[in-house]
């Protein structure tokens, strides 16, 4: 790991637990104590499965900085700060490093998208304003936007600039990054079912949605991948594969929030245009928690 390494494993991308009048704060801690209690890495607040593009400013504030004061440094807080307009990622950016967080996630911008040029300019300014670690998030299925590998040589250079969540799928091009960046970005897988091809090409872990309902088992893909077992690591990834295809079997987080509420971690309450999830789709993952031994 680099000396700017945020963590090594498995970070859960948290759902924010959301009912008719907000955020649940009462579920939203023990859902981040029972994470802690599971052995998870560090947490996301605020990211794609927090539901940040809905929670109005105030609520993505508050949200993080409950989850510094809650957590008390028991693991980093790795607080969703991205935007399409630069310079609101700047205000955000700026109060989540005042309120505590341990690193920033920084998404690239969705819609209006941008050059290649443009996304070293927007990132390089964003890490300018951060006094914190950013993890640059690549998610091109849902911004419509892809960073290259030779981007991301460039905004390695940058000393603010710590790591990349690699949610494209792309293997090829993830390859080629990092023959690039090795040694200069942290590389985090931001596909369940790629946590140990990722690994394999020099990543550090994930940051999961899986390990929402089931830390402890993602984990331990990358604690018997870094403990040297390799085939055990891969029959583990294997071996959680049909959970995963369900928990994406409709737009995240619209399943996963079904999953936790049907834990008991909070409601089934989604902003539109989110929606809660059909009902076929629902018993096949309700199904499959079953037998995993989920309480459901």
């Amino acid at each position: 790991m680099k000396k700017n390494s945020i963590f090594k494993g498995i970070a859960s991308a948290l759902i924010t637990p959301l009912d008719e009048t907000g955020i649940n704060y009462e579920q939203f801690g023990k859902l981040i104590d029972w994470q802690i209690a599971e052995g998870i890495d560090a947490l996301v607040i605020c990211g794609t499965t927090g539901e940040a593009s809905t929670l109005t400013d105030d609520e993505h504030k508050a949200a993080i900085t409950f989850a510094v004061q809650h957590t008390e440094g028991r693991v980093p807080i790795i607080a969703g700060t991205g935007s399409n307009d630069t310079e609101y990622a700047h205000e955000l950016t700026r109060f989540a490093c005042e309120a505590g967080a341990d690193a920033m996630l920084v998404v690239t911008p969705y819609y209006n998208k941008a050059t290649q040029k443009g996304l070293i300019k927007m990132f390089s300014q964003i890490a300018d304003k951060s006094t914190k670690p950013i993890i640059l998030y690549n998610v091109p299925s849902r911004t419509g936007v892809n960073i290259e590998p030779a981007t991301y040589e460039a905004l390695a250079e940058h000393e603010n600039i710590a790591a990349i969540k690699e949610a494209s799928g792309n293997i090829s091009k993830i390859v080629e990054t990092m023959a690039r960046v090795r040694g200069k970005l942290d590389l985090y897988s931001g596909n369940d079912d790629q946590i140990v091809p990722l690994m394999a090409l020099g990543g550090i872990g994930c940051i999961s949605v899986l390990s929402n309902i089931m830390p402890a088992q993602t984990r331990e893909i990358c604690t018997r991948f870094f403990n040297g077992d390799i085939a055990g690591s891969a029959e583990q990834q294997c071996k959680l594969y049909p959970l995963i295809n369900a928990l994406f079997c409709e737009v995240n987080p619209i399943p996963v929030k079904a999953a936790m509420a049907a834990m008991g971690f909070c409601k089934d309450y989604l902003r539109l245009p989110l929606t809660s999830m059909e009902d076929t789709n629902r018993e096949k993952l309700l199904s499959q928690m079953r037998a995993y031994e989920l309480n459901v």
